[in-house]
């Protein structure tokens, strides 16, 4: 059987389509189960701070164009070149660190109690709300958001799923009150292509 100019045109459509499609959704799944490698990584205490969420499609888009509002803003070049990363990804996860304790009064944070440290996360909220990050932050739980960082990022490697860990992002990610509860936000947006978008960079 003779395939037409015209019925090769819409196979190769299809089967372009549908490999497009289980690539974004390999990715998506990826990025679950980063989720899942920052949920159940080690956490100072036993006690769980850490927030996550997963964009793709529009969301990537609606988030790009935050970074790069925030960069010409703050006149952050390196923000805009994040940002034509982000809208060429295929997901992304953001992990984030509310503003909790553990109860340990250590010092870590710059103050003698965590009591101390939660007014002056109250009044550091309250006098520079524009700031990229807020804080002061409990080192313990920070150290929990670095290491969740690094289970999620393992586990995108081991599926040979590209990722970089960008602070612009999870900064913008913040500003669009995507993880309401959290201080700190870091960004590990996913690429599945034949060469990382995410190295070999300029800007």
């Amino acid at each position: 059987m003779t395939i037409t100019p015209f019925w090769k045109t819409i196979i190769d459509k299809y089967e372009s389509d549908h490999h497009l499609f289980m690539t974004e959704r390999a990715v998506e799944i990826v990025a679950e189960l980063m989720a899942l490698s920052a949920r159940t990584a080690p956490k100072g205490r036993g006690q769980d701070s850490i927030e996550t969420v997963i964009l793709s499609g529009d969301s990537l888009q609606e988030l790009a164009g935050e970074m790069r509002k925030m960069g010409q803003e703050r006149g952050l070049k390196f923000f805009l070149r994040d940002a034509a990363n982000m809208e060429k990804s295929d997901a992304c996860l953001i992990i984030g660190c509310k503003g909790e304790s553990v109860g340990l009064d250590c010092g870590g944070c710059g103050h003698p109690t965590c009591q101390e440290m939660s007014k002056a996360q109250m009044d550091f909220l309250d006098q520079q709300p524009e700031k990229l990050f807020h804080g002061p932050c409990c080192a313990i739980k920070l150290t929990d958001l670095g290491i969740a960082l690094g289970s999620a990022a393992k586990t995108a490697s081991l599926h040979n799923v590209d990722n970089r860990i960008m602070f612009s992002a999870g900064a913008a990610a913040l500003s669009k009150k995507l993880l309401p509860g959290s201080m700190v936000a870091y960004a590990l947006p996913l690429k599945a292509s034949g060469k990382s978008i995410y190295f070999d960079r300029t800007g």
